[in-house]
């Protein structure tokens, strides 16, 4: 069952891909809400982590609510995804193997974390218009998620922890910069996209696979 589902969550996150780019429809939105839905389910009945079904669930009505693609659901989904980060946060912090000294062990990742932070804000603040709160606020959140991330050991199935948040990371920066920074006939927003999707479901499988 578990095999079967986990086919069922890759089939679903890569016929999504190919609908990135097109319009708002009901299949669009089931693939997308299915592709995390399905790794929360999974991870429930693996008895796993209750913040990491938490986190993925909250993740899964994000992905449904940004797939509608209107200005209060943008809204409504940046507080699930802010959510589900904050539950990724918990997760970390109190898993039995977590030590907050490690996060010092990774000086550069966590001094480049620090500054991609301030180079975004500096960035995004002139540009964001009406959601400039919103998405200020969620840059100390996703990068705080980067920053607890370095409290667990990279042993076991616990070592897919960092490179998933790295990859979530870097799926939120890419889509903050096609959103936000790119001129909308700037050439690469037809490849950001596709980068986009791959590296955010990466990660939220990359997540269950670490802790379930």
């Amino acid at each position: 069952m578990t095999m079967i589902l986990i086919l069922v969550a890759a089939l679903c996150a890569l016929a999504y891909l190919p609908m990135t780019v097109q319009p708002a429809s009901s299949l669009r939105t089931l693939l997308k809400t299915a592709s995390v839905a399905v790794l929360a389910l999974l991870a429930l009945l693996s008895a796993a982590p209750w913040l990491l079904i938490l986190a993925l669930a909250l993740c899964a009505i994000g992905d449904a609510l940004l797939s509608r693609e209107t200005d209060d659901t943008f809204m409504a989904g940046i507080g699930a995804f802010a959510a589900g980060h904050l539950a990724y946060i918990a997760l970390f912090l109190t898993h039995p193997a977590s030590n907050a000294e490690l996060i010092f062990d990774h000086p550069a990742i966590f001094w480049s974390l620090i500054i991609l932070g301030i180079i975004m804000a500096t960035l995004l603040t002139p540009r964001a218009g009406d959601l400039k709160i919103p998405v200020l606020a969620y840059i100390p959140i996703i990068l705080g998620m980067g920053v607890t991330v370095l409290a667990l050991p990279e042993s076991g199935a616990l070592r897919w922890a960092l490179p998933a948040a790295l990859a979530f990371i870097a799926s939120d920066l890419i889509l903050a910069t096609e959103k936000f920074l790119l001129p909308k006939d700037h050439p690469a927003l037809k490849l950001t996209p596709y980068l986009v999707w791959p590296l955010y479901w990466g990660a939220q499988a990359g997540f269950y696979f670490a802790f379930s």
